[in-house]
């Protein structure tokens, strides 16, 4: 997921929040539907938690690695139209405008369905920020896969932890502790190993390595400015979750069509689309994928909380980055692999960390002091991507 929720692929900012926002920022009395499903919650026998806690995370799992065996196919593979003339897709912002259509319905829908407002909660100028960056970072993400494996693409998503923490420090004034800093280096190292001890080119005639980390690299800036800014936005005005996703969407499709318009590009896009049946169903499919890990990423949070799905992604990552290497038959080192294992340690440490303190919080608070309705709100970006 990414866009904007993750999908995708997504960076997942956990803010915390003392109540169920409301437009006025107020809290929503004890018997909301998210107080009454924690109370359902507490009541399931062990069995069933995990049962549904397995089958939320094989629908994010499922749909997510569906979505990002398309990525790179759809950027990599020739496709052939009626004629049988074989042709790459090389316009990435035309599949960012078709996810953020997706993105813009399901927001809407389930809006509606918690009964979250749609007028804006938030200046537009502010949404329209974080549309800019989030398209611009997700066409920086597609044109990489043209040049570097989507190992690498993937692991880049992990190496952003540094610019996301940077951002937050500069725009934020946020603080972080040693162990963030750490847990961030050695991410940070894991993927600068894999990088410089092994294959990390496309299946593409002209790859170019240079080129692909000047892609990473400004999806890197651009999405660690994207991840702080909505994060800015549930703090400062409070907005809701399907109520940011909503407006950052419906204004990135907005950013993505001018794009496409004003390069010239929207037509033999578009063109291509209609005449090569395969694409058709590969595009569809990608944001239908998207939007479904956004459905069930959502359903996880509700239910579990926002730490357990930080774990459900460390696991699509590794299963993402294993059936890649698969699928297209990529090469990989006995260094890359340990590159590998370091980063997913670092991650999963991390993780670790965020259960042990979550419920040393929660013992540590009286109970009458806790409010009924506390929510954890995730702040992500799409990346439908979403980032997922």
């Amino acid at each position: 997921c990414s866009h904007a929720y993750p999908p995708t692929s997504f960076h997942y900012a956990l803010t915390y929040h003392t109540a169920i926002p409301t437009m006025a920022g107020n809290q929503l009395p004890a018997n909301t539907e998210a107080t009454l499903l924690a109370r359902r919650v507490d009541r399931m026998s062990s069995t069933e938690k995990v049962m549904w806690g397995g089958f939320y995370a094989s629908g994010i799992i499922g749909m997510l690695i569906v979505y990002g065996l398309l990525q790179e196919r759809i950027m990599t593979i020739p496709y052939t139209d009626t004629q049988g003339n074989a042709q790459r897709f090389g316009y990435s912002v035309f599949l960012i405008f078709l996810n953020r259509l997706f993105a813009v319905v399901f927001a809407m829908l389930m809006a509606r369905k918690n009964g979250e407002e749609l007028t804006n909660m938030a200046p537009i100028w502010k949404y329209l920020i974080v549309s800019a960056s989030n398209v611009f970072a997700s066409s920086c993400q597609y044109e990489a896969l043209k040049h570097v494996s989507f190992a690498v693409q993937m692991l880049g998503k992990s190496f952003k932890m540094l610019p996301v923490m940077l951002w937050g420090l500069i725009l934020s004034g946020k603080v972080y502790s040693l162990q963030d800093w750490f847990i961030a280096m050695a991410v940070t190292g894991g993927v600068t190993e894999f990088l410089m001890t092994g294959p990390t080119q496309a299946n593409t005639d002209t790859p170019s390595q240079f080129t692909g980390y000047l892609w990473l690299l400004a999806f890197l800036a651009l999405d660690g400015l994207t991840s702080t800014m909505q994060e800015r936005l549930f703090k400062e005005h409070r907005t809701t979750k399907f109520n940011q996703m909503f407006y950052i969407n419906g204004l990135s499709s907005i950013v993505s069509l001018m794009t496409l318009l004003s390069t010239g590009t929207f037509s033999p896009a578009f063109t291509f689309f209609l005449a090569r049946p395969q694409f058709m169903v590969d595009a569809l499919t990608l944001s239908s994928s998207a939007v479904a890990g956004q459905f069930f990423i959502y359903s996880q949070v509700q239910m579990f909380g926002a730490l357990v799905l930080a774990a459900t992604m460390n696991v699509r990552q590794i299963v993402s980055i294993l059936l890649s290497y698969l699928t297209y038959h990529h090469y990989i080192t006995g260094l890359q692999i340990l590159g590998l294992v370091i980063v997913f340690a670092a991650l999963t440490y991390k993780s670790y960390q965020a259960v042990r303190n979550d419920k040393k919080n929660d013992k540590n608070e009286a109970p009458e002091t806790q409010p009924a309705g506390v929510e954890k709100e995730v702040a992500y970006q799409t990346v439908a991507e979403s980032k997922c």
